[in-house]
């Protein structure tokens, strides 16, 4: 009997130990530390829209391997869904832009790469124009935001805020009105 025992004890040891699952860690493109002071300007930038590639929009992070590969990270998710995700990190960091008056964006993501040990990329169209027009676009741009990240996730998380950021200040620019054009990413 004992013998049969310790065989189950062992076989159901075994089995709780297969079963065991690594924690989920959960990520955000809204970086702790918020953009800036309060708002008070006359204007304000809405958000439109956003729309993001069908791959990389879900919960888990997806990563790319190679140049054909997608990794979809079982244990690093996105707060929420990448496009969610990118709309409040958005906000975030245009609650303080102070255009001369109210404008709505719509951001069209073409990429969105993450490459642990290399970059995170962040390719968009984005038509910039005035709230309550409806085909009266200030200006229409596509931005290429790429910033070097370390093999960690949250490296990679990091260096996809800083896209994100330096997205909203090219938006805060334009909406700015102060120079024709598309302002160029630096």
């Amino acid at each position: 009997m004992t013998m049969a025992l310790k065989f189950t004890l062992l076989a159901t040891l075994l089995l709780l130990t297969a079963c065991r699952s690594d924690p989920i860690h959960f990520h955000t493109l809204t970086p702790a530390q918020p953009g800036g002071g309060a708002h008070n300007g006359v204007g304000e930038i809405q958000i439109e829209g956003i729309s993001v590639p069908p791959q990389v929009d879900r919960p888990q992070i997806v990563i790319r391997q190679g140049n054909s590969g997608l990794a979809i990270l079982e244990t690093d998710w996105w707060g929420a869904s990448l496009a969610d995700e990118l709309r409040s990190a958005l906000v975030d960091q245009l609650a303080n832009a102070s255009p001369q008056r109210k404008v709505s964006v719509r951001v069209d993501v073409q990429r969105f790469d993450s490459i642990p040990g290399q970059y995170g990329l962040i390719d968009v169209k984005w038509r910039l124009r005035t709230s309550g027009q409806t085909d009266n676009a200030l200006v229409t741009c596509r931005s290429t935001l790429q910033t070097p990240s370390g093999t960690s996730i949250d490296e990679l998380v990091t260096a996809q805020q800083n896209n994100v950021r330096r997205l909203a200040v090219l938006i805060t620019q334009a909406a700015a009105g102060n120079r024709q054009g598309c302002p160029t990413a630096g």
